[in-house]
């Protein structure tokens, strides 16, 4: 199935995820992972065969991440966690918001030293109570930043000097500079002011020209930013809520990305079938392989 336009969109996993999140490539097993966040569970696809199998998780789930050793990183509402994919079972690592029980973990993605980095917010009303956590491979978890709302967007240019961070509510991308060896930002900018676009900030990556492909919840499209910051492209989607995108298949080509069906009334669902989808583009450019947790 395909849709005509700028760009072709083709489905690969017809679903209806509520939130379907964190798109992630394994260059190693050549297959999609993703999670529906409100499921609560962990998927996976095998485009060679088509087979998709489903974990169910007990928490909410914001993002994963794979670990160098095998197995994954899970960021659920209950803490961060080493995940067994393939079984569900699950070892607490670091629980820094057990005092904020409303509170849950959102977006998180791996730097290329292989710490993990994750955003939480509030789950119950939209206000400032969530933050920026960055866990290390002696799985310290330190807080980076404060007065989040809805943290999206986690992405670092490939020569890794510049980390990208969006609070999808203040409707601000958000640039870093970015030190590897030390693990640490300064210089905070904004990268794009994104009031007045159809859609709000979601989920990002970053192909290997440095161009910073992010999703518009609600907007209908993904948007490719410059390094200077400014639109280059745009591809319409089928649907009104892309959440989160990455580049995967053999040449990583291939651009992934989730959808949501959450807060769609019935007229909403007629007009968007494909909602809760997982859809493919082939954009032109390639992307990098995805960054593993070191422990």
């Amino acid at each position: 199935m395909a849709f005509q336009g700028a760009a072709q969109v083709d489905v690969v996993v017809k679903g209806t995820d509520v939130l379907g999140e964190c798109p992630l490539w394994c260059e190693r097993e050549q297959v999609l992972w993703w999670v529906d966040s409100r499921g609560p569970s962990l998927k996976r696809w095998n485009p060679a065969g088509g087979q998709v199998t489903v974990v169910p998780l007990p928490s909410a789930v914001g993002s994963v991440a794979f670990r160098e050793r095998g197995g994954m990183l899970a960021a659920l509402q209950t803490g961060l966690h080493f995940l067994d994919p393939h079984t569900g079972a699950l070892q607490l690592v670091a629980q820094p918001e057990a005092h904020l029980p409303e509170n849950r973990f959102n977006d998180g993605r791996c730097d290329r030293a292989g710490r993990f980095w994750a955003g939480t917010m509030s789950d119950a009303r939209r206000e400032p109570t969530g933050s920026l956590y960055r866990l290390s491979a002696d799985l310290s978890c330190t807080r980076m930043r404060e007065d989040v709302i809805v943290p999206n967007s986690l992405a670092w240019s490939p020569d890794d000097r510049t980390m990208y961070f969006a609070d999808t509510y203040r409707q601000v991308i958000r640039a870093w500079d970015f030190d590897l060896a030390e693990g640490a930002v300064s210089n905070e900018r904004v990268f794009c002011d994104t009031t007045g676009h159809p859609g709000r900030p979601d989920g990002s990556c970053v192909d290997a020209d440095g161009g910073l492909w992010n999703a518009e919840y609600g907007g209908w499209r993904l948007v490719r930013y410059a390094p200077s910051g400014k639109i280059d492209r745009v591809i319409e989607m089928p649907v009104a809520n892309p959440t989160c995108c990455c580049f995967g298949g053999a040449n990583f080509d291939a651009l992934y990305v989730t959808s949501a069906t959450q807060r769609l009334t019935p007229a909403d669902l007629a007009k968007q079938p494909l909602a809760g989808s997982v859809f493919a583009v082939h954009p032109g450019v390639r992307g990098l392989p995805e960054s593993r947790f070191a422990a």
